[in-house]
């Protein structure tokens, strides 16, 4: 499983794909996640404004990233 590091107390959703480099655009990100794409602890969430905190893992296209605090 891949990670994220954030500085933040959160990431939301879109802006965590792309540092995953999962996408390569805020409009892409914004596609998949509207189209059901992503899931949040494993849970399909439609909502690009979706906050990660330490610990929460998503998923998208077969790859799991966990997001990291410093």
């Amino acid at each position: 499983m891949e990670a994220i590091q954030i500085s933040d107390e959160f990431i939301k959703l879109g802006q965590a794909l792309k540092l995953a480099n999962l996408v390569s655009s805020g409009v892409e990100a914004k596609i998949v996640v509207q189209n059901g794409e992503v899931k949040v602890n494993g849970e399909v969430d439609t909502r690009r404004g979706r906050k990660l905190y330490p610990q929460d893992v998503f998923e998208y296209d077969g790859k799991q990233v966990t997001v990291i605090g410093e």
